[in-house]
């Protein structure tokens, strides 16, 4: 059964940052709150580990649309292709928040992203994921852990989660009660604003 460990995110414990990082490092599945659902997600340097989340997410690992969480804007050139600056400044205006971006994928994604042309990009507004990656020193992975029950669609409760979940990851992270609306996804990819999917969201970035 998976570890349960509880973060305050107004104040995230370092020893307890570490732990979870240390987990990362190892090739560990972790869940954790972000500012929408939690999520599912693995370093993103560990094939072994991403191809884990894939199947639990019953896909094959080069298929898998998984975002990238990061911890800022800083190093997004090592995923995405040359932005421009009116998508520079939307990203600016929306980040850290709610939202997933679609952007042209760069050459130097990690080996099984590498024929990606796309890449989504994740900034949550949550302290927990945030110092997650800042200690790790790259993004983790990140797929939301659907409810099987149509009506719940996500499952809010961490308690629940570790109920359901902990047999397949390593680590589940007490963040208090997760939202149940997803981000608000924008593909930004050719230029013009799409919106892919509506969530939490505000579209008054655009």
């Amino acid at each position: 059964m998976a570890e349960f460990i509880k973060i305050y995110e107004e104040n995230p414990n370092p020893r307890e940052i570490s732990k979870v990082v240390k987990i990362l490092k190892n090739g560990g599945l972790i869940i954790y709150p972000t500012d929408t659902v939690y999520g599912l997600g693995c370093d993103i340097n560990n094939t072994k580990a991403l191809e884990k989340v894939a199947r639990i997410k019953g896909v094959k690992l080069e298929k898998a649309n998984f975002s990238f969480i990061c911890h800022d804007l800083s190093n997004l050139s090592d995923y995405a292709k040359q932005i421009d600056t009116s998508v520079f400044k939307i990203l600016k205006r929306a980040l850290p928040g709610p939202y997933t971006f679609i952007l042209p994928g760069a050459k130097t994604l990690p080996n099984p992203f590498k024929k990606k042309k796309t890449v989504g990009i994740r900034v949550p507004d949550n302290q927990i994921v945030l110092e997650l990656v800042k200690q790790l020193g790259n993004p983790i992975i990140s797929t939301s852990i659907h409810d099987d029950d149509a009506v719940l669609e996500y499952t809010t409760d961490p308690e629940l989660i570790l109920e359901k979940w902990g047999g397949l990851v390593d680590l589940v992270i007490d963040g208090g009660y997760g939202d149940n609306e997803p981000s608000t996804v924008i593909d930004l990819s050719q230029g013009e604003p799409v919106v892919v999917r509506a969530g939490k969201g505000s579209l008054a970035i655009l």
